[in-house]
């Protein structure tokens, strides 16, 4: 085998109760693009994902010592923004474990963390090589050489000379008009599965409308990379980023490359021949660009997939005639980023770039349409104090959407949000498990007037605010029902415990 792609269990530390059974395991998405990326070059590749197949430490050296890759490519990206860096967590120890059983193959990681911070994974000892972006290109180099002598002509490779590390040359990301031929399609084959491909993934617990029973099996797939946006708290460009400069940030390479609309259906086909129902467009900004969304939409419609879907959009980018055909499709969940309930501290955020709408017409035209929202909620932005988390929380609590996702700031690496804090001298987390949102050890970002202690015992009120609210409540009962409402009240009796809040 050339190479193996390696996906680390850091769920319990990033999730701590809601691991079990709440929160998602999704298809190790970019596991799975590399990997049909290289097998089309002629390679030999392969897939363990640990998260999946609850593989133990000493498990998951077994079940990559036997596979005896030339290179173990840790791949750290995830469900959350934050996950290439809270994905560090389980990518450490599995590393150093596998040092220390004497495992051949060199170790090698890419994802959002390591391009935000490349000369920090290279510290460490069991670490040997970094992509400096998506590493499609570098990847491919690196299986074609020795993986000795050669390494320093390759470029978009960070690597150790004599100990000292060293960032060669970068490499470019793959271009538009190269999408559909350098990064060919999905490895699905190679997933680990029980008895049906799939079934060790698990959907969201809202996307299934609060059913356990129709979580899996689930898959989720890109039909463009990256955002044309610069939100000061979003990391998501940074593994476009050609640039090895220390103070670059996701702003510095934002913009988006789309696939074909025959390679995304082709896709989708592949899906349904598998069983698949439950169906992520991973995109940062699918409802964006009609001449892309129009045509995978249209496909959905005319061959009759029947995906129970849900994607991203921003709240001034809905277009409220096409809402019809998102649903008909089976788009049937929107993820709205409205960030704050306080206009001026979203436009700081978002630098100005969001247009003024009025959110609560937006969620009514959604809604209208027979689509339900998730709507996503920041606390202790830059600009924060009590009174704006406040004005979020009574946005959300008036809004009433069918779900919400609530955020303590963290200023993760390869934001902008990141190098503000530094030159602020705000403190930032000393671990890695400090910077998962619903984490034990979770740490915040200070604001210009809040403390993270504060900010973070505000979100997890508003959190048990909301979801015990009885408007709410009865809401999910009339559109879901009975059983599904108790699973939702289920939830929210796993209150997470805080280290800095004292627990």
């Amino acid at each position: 085998m050339d190479a193996l792609f390696v996906t680390p269990d850091s769920s319990l530390a990033a999730y701590q109760g809601l691991a079990d059974v709440y929160s998602a395991i999704e298809p190790p998405t970019w596991s799975l693009l590399l990997a049909e990326s290289c097998r089309s070059k002629g390679f030999g590749v392969g897939i363990i994902d640990c998260d999946a197949q609850r593989l133990s430490l000493s498990k998951s050296v077994e079940a990559i010592e036997s596979a005896r890759a030339k290179l173990i490519v840790f791949v750290l990206y995830g469900q959350n923004p934050n996950s290439g860096t809270t994905g560090m967590i389980g990518a450490v120890k599995l590393a150093e474990a596998l040092k220390s059983a004497g495992v051949n193959g060199k170790i090698c990681f890419v994802g959002s963390h390591v391009s935000a911070l490349p000369k920090e994974v290279l510290s460490y000892g069991c670490v040997d090589l970094v992509l400096l972006n998506e590493g499609v290109y570098a990847l491919h180099n690196l299986l074609s050489s020795n993986l000795e002598s050669d390494i320093s002509t390759i470029k978009g490779v960070g690597w150790k000379d004599e100990g000292q590390i060293t960032l060669n040359a970068p490499e470019i990301v793959v271009p538009q008009e190269f999408m559909d031929r350098d990064l060919p399609g999905y490895a699905w084959d190679l997933l680990p599965y029980d008895r049906k491909p799939l079934d060790l993934y698990r959907a969201h617990f809202w996307h299934a409308g609060f059913n356990h029973t129709q979580r899996t099996p689930f898959a989720a797939i890109y039909t463009s990379l990256g955002c044309q946006f610069a939100c000061n708290f979003c990391m998501i460009n940074i593994v476009n980023r050609v640039d090895n400069s220390d103070n670059v940030d996701a702003s510095h390479s934002r913009g988006m490359r789309f696939w074909s609309s025959e390679w995304v259906n082709k896709e989708m086909q592949k899906l349904v021949e598998m069983g698949v129902k439950t169906l992520r467009i991973s995109d940062e900004m699918f409802f964006l660009n009609r001449k892309y969304y129009l045509p995978i939409l249209d496909n959905c419609i005319e061959k009759n997939f029947d995906f129970n879907m849900w994607t991203y959009s921003r709240v001034d980018t809905v277009r409220p005639d096409v809402l019809e055909k998102f649903k008909l499709a089976g788009v049937n969940w929107l993820a709205l980023g409205v960030e704050s309930g306080n206009q001026n501290v979203r436009q700081e955020v978002s630098k100005g770039s969001f247009k003024d709408v009025n959110i609560r017409d937006v969620c009514k035209t959604i809604q209208s349409a027979d689509i339900n929202i998730i709507s996503n909620y920041i606390f202790g932005l830059s600009e924060d104090n009590y009174q704006s988390m406040r004005e979020t929380l009574d946005l959300a609590l008036e809004l009433n959407t069918e779900m919400a996702n609530m955020y303590a700031c963290q200023a993760l690496p390869g934001s902008p949000l990141y190098h503000t804090a530094i030159r602020n001298g705000w403190e930032l987390p000393k671990s890695y498990e400090e910077y998962a949102f619903l984490s034990y050890e979770c740490n915040p970002m200070q604001t210009n007037e809040l403390t993270s202690a504060e900010v973070l015992k505000f979100r997890d009120e508003a959190w048990q605010t909301y979801f015990n609210n009885p408007s709410y409540l009865n809401l999910v009962e009339t559109k879901f029902g009975k059983v599904e409402r108790r699973n939702i009240e289920d939830m929210a009796k796993i209150k997470l415990k805080r280290k800095l809040l004292g627990d």
